[in-house]
């Protein structure tokens, strides 16, 4: 079950709590990141066991760049990254956002 976040100190409580989970960053006018979205609700309801949140980009710019600066990820929407252990171990994005490679990068980090 995806579930929104929309501030830093929501995304706080999630990076140290120190667990694994998939962040999406997408964009509410995008196609693209349309398309990446319902790959990743495939994924997150396939997955059930990962936890997968989001944000959208235009109600949550704040959380959006104080992710990129913290973990040093350069902006991109749309964009999943795979956080474990307080730190970003996996980012894709655009069209390289599919149920399959969070899938795959679920079972290799």
């Amino acid at each position: 079950m995806l579930k929104k976040i929309d501030t830093v100190q929501q995304f706080d409580e999630l990076i140290n709590n120190g667990g694994k989970f998939f962040f999406l960053k997408h964009s509410l006018t995008c196609p693209i990141s349309l398309a990446a979205y319902k790959e990743y609700e495939k994924f997150a309801g396939t997955n059930e066991d990962a936890p997968t949140y989001y944000l959208a980009v235009q109600d949550s710019r704040p959380l959006s760049n104080e992710i990129a600066e913290r973990f040093e990820i350069k902006h991109e929407s749309p964009q999943a990254i795979l956080f474990s252990e307080g730190k970003a171990v996996w980012n894709a994005s655009h069209w390289k956002i599919t149920s399959r490679s969070l899938t795959d990068a679920n079972s290799e980090k």
